[in-house]
């Protein structure tokens, strides 16, 4: 089982400089709130880090730009958090919740329920 989780942004530097700045400049307009809960200016939040980290899944962290190549039958809303096992695919908190969540406890709680709905984790 994989854990895939998918960003309305697009990849590399330049990019993630851009997204730093439109944070900062116009919170309310950053189109991807997974990566407004997971990530301060320049870095992954530490209590994200760590939750993500003592997970017992594959993560995989995907762009909106990589996501095609990675997984072409994938056509979500983004961003979306995945679960992928045995080949299927399964939307643990789409892009309408992830939208609702203000705080990375939040989204802890939101994941753990869907993990533990969907594999009893």
């Amino acid at each position: 089982m994989k854990l895939v989780f998918i960003y309305n942004a697009d990849s590399g530097l330049l990019n993630a400089i851009l997204d730093s700045v439109r944070k900062i400049v116009s919170p309310s307009s950053y189109p991807c709130s997974l990566c407004a809960i997971t990530y301060g200016l320049i870095r992954m939040d530490p209590e994200w880090k760590r939750y993500v980290e003592g997970l017992r899944l594959e993560t995989i962290f995907l762009h909106r730009d990589e996501l095609s190549a990675a997984y072409p039958k994938i056509d979500a809303q983004l961003p979306a958090i995945l679960l992928e096992r045995d080949g299927l695919i399964t939307t643990l908190v789409a892009a309408t919740e992830l939208d609702q969540i203000k705080s990375v406890n939040e989204l802890v709680g939101s994941l753990n329920l869907a993990l533990a709905r969907e594999t009893g984790l």
